[in-house]
């Protein structure tokens, strides 16, 4: 049941035993293996910090929760960008983004993997770019028409603006098409070139591995001190601070985590971060043309994973009971990642004005890591249906 929050709390905008085999990611037969991560925010990192951060307007705004999970019994609190949906559903946050292409230079070959440019080896189609065809994405541009999830009218938005609505639905759907969480304004930067040092970066031709193109592969930990020590407080400048939100756009290239090895600590095709003081969150997520990680990724399927993730879980610090045994999660984990469970399960495609067909992926409903009601579109876990029951009793 869920625990309604006490007013004070109410203007904090910022802080395993198997279950049903859903969405169970798997390998292509290449053997290539991907996943996503989320690198939690080590300075301050409570929901209490967070939530009195978004209340002073110094990061970017959140609500706090706290719900008594029936799954264990126990207490979590947390918080999710946005405003309530549990006060007054009729409401509306805007969150500021800025698109920033990150152009790759590759110490191997000399390579440029550039989302600005067309592709030298024709793995999209002719004229079109990864970043044009990102902006004109369901991620960042909503549809003309209304999403349908679960056999649900949920409203018109952006994809993640529209899951967030439909996880709480039972709440909402009385405001109609009134509550939403919108990247707003989208702002697009000028390119930035990331030049990998030697040895921590290496160039692939993907057609040894069934796919098109090349792909390139940059240890994690090098490409994450390059965002956070030097790109974000460079771009200050132009507006990039903890009041929003930057999205830095790679292109056909992936993250060993560590190395630059395709085939071993291999690959992380996004992740979500939180660090500073106020907290400043960020994602670098990959947009795929080369195909070599198999049906269950593609252009953007991986932007919906990692969006909605920053959306629920923005420091990456939410608690859940534990869960595992499923999607691109072996083991168990105890957080509030709605893109883990179901990764490489996709939504219907979504055409697109641009003439373009995009894949998003599924995500899991914050019911599903909590509680045996779900608060979502039409009694589901999750927003295709994937998921008819929660994660059922704590992974161990």
């Amino acid at each position: 049941m869920m625990r309604r929050l006490l007013p004070v709390f109410l203007f904090a905008t910022a802080f395993c035993t198997t279950v049903p085999a859903f969405g169970q990611q798997t390998a292509p037969s290449n053997g290539l293996n991907w996943y996503t991560k989320v690198i939690p925010w080590n300075q301050g990192k409570t929901p209490g910090a967070a939530s009195a951060q978004a209340a002073a307007a110094t990061t970017i705004p959140q609500f706090t929760y706290s719900i008594t999970s029936n799954r264990d019994g126990n207490t979590y609190q947390g918080t999710i960008v946005g405003r309530s949906p549990f006060f007054h559903g009729a409401r509306e946050t805007d969150v500021k983004v800025f698109i920033i292409p990150l152009k790759i230079h590759m110490p191997d070959t000399g390579r440029t993997f550039d989302p600005t440019a067309t592709d030298p080896d024709g793995c999209l189609p002719g004229g079109d770019t990864a970043l044009g065809l990102s902006q004109g994405s369901p991620i960042f541009t909503a549809p003309a028409s209304d999403w349908t999830m679960n056999g649900v009218d949920v409203g018109a938005g952006q994809f993640n603006d529209v899951f967030q609505r439909a996880e709480f639905f039972s709440d909402i759907s009385a405001t109609g098409n009134r509550y939403h969480t919108v990247m707003s304004p989208v702002t697009t930067l000028p390119a930035v070139t990331f030049n990998v040092p030697s040895g921590k970066g290496l160039t692939y031709s993907a057609a040894g591995f069934g796919g098109c193109g090349h792909i390139g592969v940059v240890d994690i930990n090098t490409l994450q001190t390059f965002l956070e020590s030097t790109e974000i407080p460079a771009l200050a400048g132009s507006g990039v601070g903890p009041t929003n939100f930057p999205f830095f756009l790679l292109y056909n290239v992936v993250m060993g985590d560590p190395g630059d090895s395709l085939t071993s600590n291999c690959c992380v095709i996004g992740y979500h971060g939180g660090f500073g003081n106020p907290l400043q969150t960020y994602t670098p997520t990959d947009f795929d043309s080369t195909g070599v990680f198999g049906s269950g990724l593609s252009d953007t399927s991986v932007f919906a994973h990692e969006v909605g993730e920053w959306m629920n879980d923005p420091a990456g610090t939410n608690p859940t009971p534990a869960w595992g045994h499923i999607g691109q999660v072996g083991g168990c984990q105890n957080n509030l990642e709605v893109g883990d469970p179901l990764s490489g399960t996709l939504m219907p495609t979504v055409s697109m004005p641009d003439g373009f067909t995009y894949n998003l992926q599924e995500l899991a409903f914050f019911s599903w890591f909590y509680s045996s009601t779900s608060l979502g579109a039409n009694g589901f876990f999750s927003s295709n249906e994937s998921f008819a029951f929660d994660a059922g009793p704590p992974c161990t």
